[in-house]
Formats: C-alpha cells, sequence, structure tokens
C-alpha cells in the first residue's frame, strides 16, 4: 500500500504502524509517532491499522538547548 511518510509517498507491505516503521528501518527507534494527525502512543502502534495514502508523520526527539 501506499502512504505518505514524512511528506514522501512509500510503498509498504505491512499493515500497522508498528509494521510499517520496521519495514522502514525505525523498529528500535525512539521516536513520536501520528496517522493523519493523530498522535499515536507506542504502545498502541501495534493496533493501529493503516489504509492506503493514510498520512504517517515520524518524529525524533532532539536534544540541545
Amino acid at each position: 500500500m501506499n502512504l505518505q511518510v514524512n511528506g514522501q509517498w512509500c510503498e509498504v507491505r505491512a499493515a500497522d504502524l508498528a509494521a510499517a516503521l520496521a519495514e522502514l528501518g525505525f523498529a528500535d527507534a525512539v521516536l513520536a509517532t501520528a496517522v493523519n494527525g493523530q498522535f499515536v502512543p507506542a504502545p498502541e502502534r501495534a493496533t493501529a491499522t493503516l489504509a492506503e495514502g493514510d498520512r504517517v508523520e515520524i518524529l525524533a526527539p532532539m536534544q540541545g538547548g
């Protein structure tokens, strides 16, 4: 299925957010995620199903001051 990930179209086979993150190389990363503008907490990623055309945002925390 085609997803818009951080503004870029990507094709993934995953059906849920956790599997999509693993497929895209983010499996062990500490990050924040949203699907179609709705925040998805880490414990809920495996149950967050994806559909064709969904917008996925992946944000890594930044350090500094």
